[in-house]
């Protein structure tokens, strides 16, 4: 017999319906296959100093400012957190989410699946600069034939891919088809590796920037061929085991294992946190255990020769001038010291190398990129960094 809470529990064919967001961001391994990602490690105790950042006022386009507290409001945050040096100074959780529920990152799983790329380099399993096929033969014949791992790992190739989310035919639908995220279409492989063989070449690798997401898993299934374990298990040995983390993580999986590595990994509000902090902190988790080279981490801020040029010439270049990507972080402005990990329906992490600062929002945005939850997000973020870099100075004085 059926429980009643099963026919209205949100499907594969609605879960991305703006009424489901917040249930389903908070139940993805109910609504799909997953992978455990495991802590496993010694988890990190953050220390707190609660501080009253909702009042803090943010200056936005136009003129006008709204208090953080009104921009939490407005963009349907489920969770938000800041840490600050080694002190979380805010922790708040919305609705039914709690500091034990694990939350959709969406595509700020990128970062983390970067980060298993550059464990992978640094024990020389992966050279970034050799072509893909070198690591993952089966593309030897695909359009990402001669994309170099750096390449890929900018989304400077040159597959066409479109990532508008609006767009059912978009290829950003069918790769979610692929995984099982939508319901099957007969114009699609049923798994993500079919389907990633299957995307054509329309300019030349290494040009300009382009947001897709098939790069991310291209990089994936990279870390499986090159680690020779699932990712993970890969992903736990070598990130989330070593961050202090408190929870397992958990990724989304298709029909044969593989994983949704682009946006499919949930975790809790301060796992994320911590993860932020290991970036900022050059690679290096809350624990004192070194996760990442400082040097992989130090060309995250410092980008390649002509990274800015490459963003420039790209779809967000006018968005967001002086902006770059690199190694699947975003960077909004001139500013290199702040590096964002953004996944769709209002999912960020802030990491400021300057003010110690690593802020985390959670939410469920109704629609994919909101034009104001994003900037407004980052906004908040800034504001709250020099309100905090503000008190220290009094505090000192």
């Amino acid at each position: 017999m059926t429980d009643s809470a099963d026919l209205h529990r949100p499907s594969a064919a609605n879960w991305q319906e703006p009424e489901h967001l917040r249930w389903s961001f908070q139940h993805m391994d109910e609504l799909f296959p997953s992978a455990s990602i495991a802590a496993a490690g010694p988890a990190a105790e953050l220390a707190r100093q609660p501080r009253d950042l909702r009042s803090v006022e943010v200056p936005l386009p136009g003129g006008v400012s709204l208090s953080v507290a009104e921009i939490l409001a407005e963009t349907r945050t489920d969770a938000w957190a800041v840490l600050h040096g080694d002190r979380l100074v805010t922790e708040e959780y919305f609705g039914e989410m709690g500091p034990d529920t694990r939350h959709l990152l969406m595509s700020v799983s990128k970062s983390i699946v970067s980060s298993v790329v550059g464990s992978l380099a640094a024990d020389g399993l992966i050279d970034i600069e050799l072509p893909i096929e070198h690591h993952v033969p089966a593309l030897r014949d695909s359009g990402y034939a001669g994309a170099t791992v750096r390449a890929i790992l900018d989304m400077r190739s040159g597959i066409r891919f479109s990532e508008e989310y609006l767009d059912p035919d978009a290829e950003v639908r069918k790769l979610d088809a692929s995984v099982g995220w939508a319901p099957p279409r007969a114009d699609t492989p049923g798994t993500l590796k079919e389907f990633l063989a299957t995307l054509e070449r329309e300019r030349e690798h290494g040009g300009h920037f382009a947001y897709r997401s098939c790069e991310t898993d291209v990089l994936g299934w990279l870390c499986e061929e090159a680690g020779g374990k699932p990712f993970a298990e890969l992903a736990s040995e070598r990130v989330w085991s070593k961050l202090g983390a408190r929870s397992d993580a958990v990724m989304c999986v298709d029909s044969q294992g593989t994983g949704m590595f682009d946006g499919g990994i949930s975790a809790t509000l301060t796992d994320a946190v911590k993860f932020g902090a290991m970036i900022r902190d050059g690679g290096v988790s809350l624990t004192g255990e070194w996760v990442l080279d400082a040097g992989w981490v130090d060309d995250i801020f410092a980008g390649g020769g002509d990274s800015t040029e490459a963003f420039a010439a790209g779809p967000h270049g006018k968005g967001m001038p002086g902006g770059k990507y690199r190694s699947q972080f975003w960077f909004m402005s001139g500013d290199r010291t702040t590096a964002y990990c953004l996944g769709i329906h209002g999912q960020m992490i802030y990491i400021n190398r300057a003010s110690g600062v690593v802020g985390v929002k959670l939410s469920s945005t109704a629609l994919p990129v909101d034009p104001f939850e994003g900037p407004a997000a980052a906004a908040a973020f800034m504001a709250v960094s020099e309100h905090l870099l503000e008190a220290d100075a009094r505090t000192a004085d």
